[in-house]
């Protein structure tokens, strides 16, 4: 089992913890959500849950819950600018589809 941060998408995410203060590190999860099922959930974590699995990855923690992890096993994370919009981006080699606006996706 296997999540991977790219060095751009660690950066972003250690810049988000430190101007917050504290932190355990970033909760990676799905949510049912948009036209085709599955939507990407990120919260801060201050506290592991029961079933919470830790991946460490270029000095920042992601932490996984059992339910998700099947659905997000060898997901690679980057933090992209293009243009005047930025934000995380998710390879998954689980996801079979995915929905036009890029919301959500299939399993």
């Amino acid at each position: 089992m296997s999540i991977t941060l790219t060095e751009a998408a660690a950066e972003r995410v250690k810049s988000y913890l430190a101007n917050r203060g504290k932190g355990l590190g970033l909760r990676l999860g799905l949510k049912t959500s948009g036209c085709s099922g599955l939507a990407y959930v990120l919260e801060f974590v201050d506290e592991l849950q029961p079933g919470d699995e830790v991946f460490e990855q270029l000095g920042v923690n992601i932490i996984i819950d059992a339910k998700s992890m099947i659905y997000l096993d060898g997901l690679q994370v980057d933090f992209v600018k293009e243009g005047l919009n930025e934000g995380f981006k998710f390879e998954n080699p689980n996801a079979q589809g995915e929905c036009g606006c890029g919301e959500s996706f299939t399993v």
